[in-house]
């Protein structure tokens, strides 16, 4: 159905903070690095901290049912501040904690929402196609898996934010909804956005 609703096939969901914690914590700790571990050279510096991992995947949002969306104001590093209260692991410790938190909630809810007949695809896209350890990580946690890029569907995985907000703004130009009740969990398909003329 082209309005997304139940029996559209088309459904989707945030797993987790993909790579804002991760860029948060680097610009922290490493103030004229840029602002992201640029190939998640800094990540592979540390060591992964199995018990803080877990802290931090016992997050409700991680068992939450989909349809489901999170963002900055969720995963916060005032939120990771108040999980790492009193511990003393090194700022590279954590950000390679960052990086298995990310690969172990995608990983960990993708397999139950996958009906395909054959071996299913994960396409990546953002910075973190980008960072080869991060997908080393999150290949082995999907053996199952086929992994590659939005390249692979002809569009470059930097492009595919700003080509959804192009979508977004001719939808809104054409007054046709820009959601899926299906992927937003909203009660009804809908004109998003406003215009403001200059």
């Amino acid at each position: 159905q082209a309005d997304g609703g139940a029996g559209s096939g088309v459904y989707g969901f945030d797993t987790g903070p993909a790579n804002t914690l991760l860029d948060g914590w680097y610009r922290r700790h490493q103030p004229h690095g840029g602002s992201y571990d640029a190939g998640g050279q800094w990540a592979a510096s540390g060591r992964l901290v199995p018990a803080l991992l877990e802290q931090l995947l016992a997050h409700p949002y991680f068992a939450a049912p989909a349809p489901k969306s999170t963002g900055r104001e969720m995963f916060t590093l005032d939120w990771l501040d108040g999980e790492l209260d009193g511990c003393a692991y090194a700022p590279a410790d954590v950000q390679r904690t960052l990086q298995s938190l990310t690969c172990h909630s995608i990983a960990r809810q993708l397999p139950a929402h996958s009906d395909a007949p054959t071996r299913p695809e994960l396409f990546v896209c953002g910075g973190g196609a980008h960072n080869a350890p991060l997908l080393a990580e999150l290949a082995s946690l999907l053996p199952d898996w086929h992994l590659t890029s939005t390249a692979q569907l002809g569009l470059a995985p930097d492009w595919v934010e700003g080509a959804a907000f192009a979508w977004l703004a001719q939808r809104f130009i054409q007054r046709k909804p820009g959601n899926l009740p299906a992927v937003t969990g909203a009660s009804r398909p809908a004109v998003l956005g406003a215009l403001y003329p200059a």
